[in-house]
């Protein structure tokens, strides 16, 4: 079995199980139902697409540059936010969004399945100052990727 099959497999039966879901809320749900930081649902799923497409440069270039990695920050500092209305996620349709979010977390999957072990000490620094292993990149993420996906299941409601 490969380190992170487990987390793999877990993120394939999330988005396989939410898709159909994303799929079938009227467009005043995702667009008009927002969560405590004001974002609908559309916004928090271009977050999603936003912190996989981050994590997947992260775990790649952590497989190849030297550690320490600096690596732009996209979480702090209201960065993430900066992203969600640079890309007007918002208005971009629902469809090809939800498709989006689905295929690069599928893939994400495949990602970290093949993660080279002799690299997951390899760090990176957080604009904070803090140093995050690879190995703890990836175990974190599905946290992530649950705590917006509760999110979106309260607005579901």
């Amino acid at each position: 079995m490969k380190k992170f099959e487990s987390i793999s497999q877990e993120l394939i039966s999330l988005v396989e199980e939410w898709d159909p879901k994303f799929l079938k809320l009227s467009e005043e749900t995702y667009c008009k139902r927002k969560n405590t930081q004001n974002r609908s649902i559309k916004q928090i799923l271009g977050h999603m697409v936003d912190s996989v497409s981050n994590n997947t440069h992260r775990v790649i270039h952590l497989q190849y540059q030297s550690s320490p990695l600096i690596f732009p920050d996209y979480a702090n500092f209201g960065n993430n936010d900066r992203w969600i209305a640079i890309q007007n996620y918002q208005e971009e349709n629902w469809h090809q969004l939800v498709k989006l979010w689905r295929f690069t977390n599928l893939h994400f999957a495949h990602v970290i399945e093949n993660i080279m072990e002799e690299k997951l000490r390899n760090t990176w620094a957080t604009a904070k100052g803090d140093k995050v292993t690879l190995e703890e990149t990836v175990v974190d993420f599905p946290r992530h990727f649950k705590l917006h996906l509760g999110e979106i299941g309260d607005l579901m409601k």
